[in-house]
């Protein structure tokens, strides 16, 4: 990266997975940076909470940070700005209307003053010394959509952010007459996402999800209708209230998340309660299962969420009545099919109707566009070069086919990880520039980047293994054994069942202690690794399971 001449783009977060996008560009002394969001951990990532972007780069980089740009209001665009203004200062953050409102909610939950926060419309047109950014409007499922047109002294850069072409929208069309406008000389280089590169065809409209629920509605013969959906997806939202006007049914809201987007959206005049058809959860036993839409968070069944705990009985206000009708408004995002399924297993187990989305009942649609829709994006801006972004692998690997099909020549696409870097050269021609360093950091409650592979490793082993503990009381002064050894385990073995199991163990490690006080150079630390080593091989073979073993020596001081 000597070349001060050369534009650099490079992600933190994005490639290679769904979610944590954080992508930079940087030319000499400026450098800007578009979304800043997080990634919910797997399943085998226990007990964390948030995996976000590596942010030592920006530190490091600090003086040359220009301003971070938001496409939406999504938490895998948005959700890391708390943990980025802990780290690194930050000049303004430009973000849409509903983004706006989303990020100060979470800096007021965080107790983080930030005053440079800067709502942008599409007409905006922000320059600096070797930028200019402008916004194109899109179609998402979230109002405030837009992507990002980016010039550099060495070329235009669009950045397409999260999309889909919907022709008969709940809200507005995306503007693709500006986008033809803008690629109708060509661009340099496309940032384009993968999330729906899997899927053929072209996605299905929201205005058929829209004509599916009022449907579902009409039906007199249902009692409470308990909907399940993204809390981020307003037009849904908007869409599902208007219905309920309709159908004179009363609105509560459960979930935070739900409260929140439902509240800006209101502010935003995304959303109208002048008919006060919002009501408070209080209110609700005074009126008749037939009056009543609840929209719950939990939509991706989450353990906390309002719908699983209603599933599961444990809902202070709300228990799930015979004549109830669940609607899944949406899909389970990869990897989160199995909680979904033990959650819509629950209800059935209630005797309650459940419906989702499938080929006879469209009551959800990808807010990601479809294939066509992908090809659709790279026609209408030509550009010369082109990087498939915010995808898993694969997904990344069907778009550059997607790319190559719509004439882009295979040695100008480049699928990259994390941290690469391209180079945007003065003389027109883009190449692999390096890597700046992106690994992920995990947020355990109030920690971040505290917890490492090997705290990981041990939950997992404690998860499947348990933990054993060997205590031991020693006399410091004549290196003798006092007492008995004490085993104790948790998540191991039962312990009343297998006694003999538990004896033979006491008199394994009671064995390893008196050979080892025995030699003139006893030495505690090495005591408790061989504890470990030789106590692990032991119960291995007795047991076939490896649980974490913790030593405890009580230092007694027989004067």
């Amino acid at each position: 990266m000597e070349n001060k001449l050369d534009t650099k783009v490079f992600a933190l977060g994005g490639l290679g997975e769904v979610g944590k996008n954080m992508y930079c560009i940087m030319h000499n002394n400026e450098l800007i940076i578009i979304d800043c969001g997080v990634m919910f951990p797997k399943d085998e990532l226990l007990g964390i909470d948030y995996v976000i972007p590596d942010y030592s780069f920006l530190k490091k980089n600090e003086d040359k940070i220009k301003a971070l740009f938001i496409t939406h209001g999504h938490e895998d665009h948005i959700g890391g700005i708390p943990f980025l203004l802990s780290t690194v200062k930050i000049p303004v953050i430009y973000a849409p209307d509903q983004a706006c409102g989303l990020i100060k909610k979470k800096l007021e939950r965080k107790a983080l003053r930030y005053d440079n926060l800067v709502t942008y419309k599409e007409d905006d047109v922000f320059k600096f010394k070797n930028f200019t950014v402008e916004f194109v409007s899109t179609t998402h499922s979230v109002p405030s959509s837009y992507l990002i047109v980016i010039s550099t002294p060495n070329g235009k850069i669009v950045h397409t952010g999260d999309y889909k072409f919907d022709l008969t929208p709940i809200g507005p069309v995306a503007n693709i007459h500006k986008m033809a406008e803008i690629g109708k000389n060509g661009i340099k280089l496309l940032l384009s996402e993968s999330t729906n590169a899997l899927s053929e065809g072209f996605s299905k409209s929201e205005s058929k999800v829209d004509e599916a629920l009022g449907e579902m509605f009409a039906n007199r013969k249902v009692g409470r209708i308990i909907v399940v959906t993204f809390a981020s997806n307003i037009y849904r939202l908007k869409h599902i209230i208007e219905t309920c006007k309709v159908n004179n049914r009363k609105v509560v809201l459960f979930g935070n998340s739900m409260e929140n987007n439902i509240e800006i959206a209101i502010q935003g005049g995304f959303i109208d309660n002048s008919d006060n058809i919002l009501i408070d959860q209080n209110d609700v036993n005074k009126y008749k299962d037939e009056e009543l839409c609840l929209l719950c968070t939990g939509s991706q069944g989450e353990a906390l969420a309002a719908l699983s705990r209603i599933a599961k009985g444990t809902h202070r206000q709300i228990k799930i009545k015979p004549n109830d009708m669940v609607i899944f408004s949406s899909n389970p995002i990869p990897g989160n099919s199995a909680s979904v399924a033990k959650t819509i297993n629950a209800l059935y187990l209630q005797g309650v109707d459940v419906y989702t989305t499938s080929l006879l009942s469209d009551i959800h649609a990808s807010g990601h566009g479809y294939q066509e829709e992908l090809k659709l994006m790279i026609r209408l801006f030509k550009p010369e070069y082109f990087v498939p972004i915010h995808g898993e692998y694969r997904m990344m690997k069907i778009h550059r086919d997607l790319a190559i099909d719509c004439g882009i020549s295979k040695d100008k696409i480049f699928l990259l990880e994390n941290g690469d870097v391209i180079s945007l050269g003065s003389d027109g021609i883009i190449k692999k520039d390096g890597n700046v360093g992106a690994k992920d950091v995990y947020v355990d409650g109030n920690r971040i980047g505290d917890i490492g592979s090997s705290v990981i490793r041990d939950r997992k082993v404690l998860a499947n293994d348990g933990i054993l503990v060997a205590v031991y009381n020693v006399d410091v002064n004549n290196n003798t054994l006092i007492g008995r050894v004490n085993i104790i385990t948790r998540g191991f073995i039962l312990v009343n069942e297998n006694d003999a199991l538990i004896k033979q163990i006491e008199s394994y490690v009671t064995n390893i202690i008196n050979t080892s006080l025995s030699n003139k150079e006893f030495n505690i630390k090495d005591l408790k690794n061989q504890i470990i080593a030789d106590l692990l091989t032991y119960i291995y073979n007795e047991t076939g399971r490896k649980p974490v073993i913790l030593p405890v020596m009580l230092e007694i001081n027989k004067k």
